[in-house]
């Protein structure tokens, strides 16, 4: 968000605000976990982790009639299937995960996840995987027809021997700095999130970004408020705050994500969305792929299978 968010919200309301920043959703997980939420009033979490803390009563509902800028929401994020009419989080930014590659060293348009998993001799070394848990499981299950909220055992262990026979092609795992091997060259085929591709394409326009044929995940991240923070009523005022269409089209303007905020989208120059073509991708094609959801008594198979694959030779 806006890195003068405290200072323009307590413009705007004459209420302040303290940011404090976390890394991972593990992270906050753990933080918010052992003090039952405590000490926080809006925490911003990625939908999967959102559906954990409301499933542990730790979030507050959302009032709606108190955060009237909800009506800023596209209808098709004001009804994902983990919390349908955003009862208790709500969405702030979202998008989906493909191929981010340099046309001027790929061969033709990578269409598949066969392209990052069995990549061309010519890519061998020359391609990288995120390595978050989730995101790298579903590049394997997807390749293989299964959901990315997989709970089979049989289809998580299928996708792990994929993966680790894929690592023998790998150049790196890599969460941050993909798009700066893009852009140097080091890497030609990497596996990323929409807005980080965008990264690289600010700096190199022969970067593309491709969501394979096979589909892909709808991540979300959101806003949830937490039922044992001390200030409900202001945290309410906070995420209205955020749901202003300027103050929400900053956030599509500037990390380059697109937020799913109608108004916001509206107002964005449509020069931004020719260079960034991904931004212009449409709620309803979003609504097309696999939202990431809560894995429940599947976590640890999923855990395992990353442990595996990572140590693997």
């Amino acid at each position: 968000m806006a890195p003068d968010i405290a200072e323009t919200f307590k413009a705007a309301t004459g209420l302040e605000v303290e940011i404090v920043n976390h890394a991972t959703n593990e992270e906050i997980m753990g933080k918010l976990m052992a003090s039952q939420g405590a000490g926080y009033d809006v925490v911003f979490v990625s939908s999967p982790f959102a559906e954990i803390l409301n499933k542990q009563g730790l979030l507050a509902p959302i009032d709606h009639a108190a955060v009237p800028n909800i009506a800023n929401l596209y209808p098709e994020a004001a009804a994902l299937a983990y919390d349908p009419g955003a009862t208790f989080a709500v969405p702030y930014a979202w998008g989906t995960t493909g191929l981010c590659y340099r046309s001027d060293l790929v061969e033709g348009t990578p269409d598949s996840w066969s392209a990052l998993l069995q990549p061309a001799d010519a890519l061998k070394g020359k391609v990288t995987m995120l390595a978050t848990d989730r995101w790298l499981m579903a590049a394997g299950l997807l390749a293989q027809g299964s959901s990315v909220n997989e709970a089979d055992q049989a289809k998580i262990d299928a996708a792990r021997d994929l993966l680790i026979e894929a690592k023998k092609s790998l150049l790196a795992y890599d969460d941050t700095t993909f798009y700066a091997k893009l852009v140097s060259g080091e890497a030609s085929l990497v596996h990323a999130w929409d807005g980080w591709c965008n990264y690289g394409i600010a700096e190199n326009a022969d970067i593309r970004f491709a969501v394979p044929k096979e589909g892909s995940d709808l991540w979300v991240d959101t806003m949830v408020v937490m039922a044992n923070g001390e200030n409900r009523e202001n945290a309410m005022k906070f995420l209205n705050f955020i749901l202003d269409a300027g103050n929400h089209a900053w956030a599509a303007q500037n990390i380059l994500y697109k937020v799913p905020n109608k108004a916001a989208m509206e107002s964005l120059d449509p020069a931004l969305l020719e260079q960034f073509p991904n931004m212009a991708i449409t709620p309803a094609e979003l609504a097309g792929y696999e939202l990431m959801r809560d894995l429940g008594d599947a976590q640890p198979a999923f855990s395992r299978a990353v442990s595996e694959i990572k140590a693997a030779n």
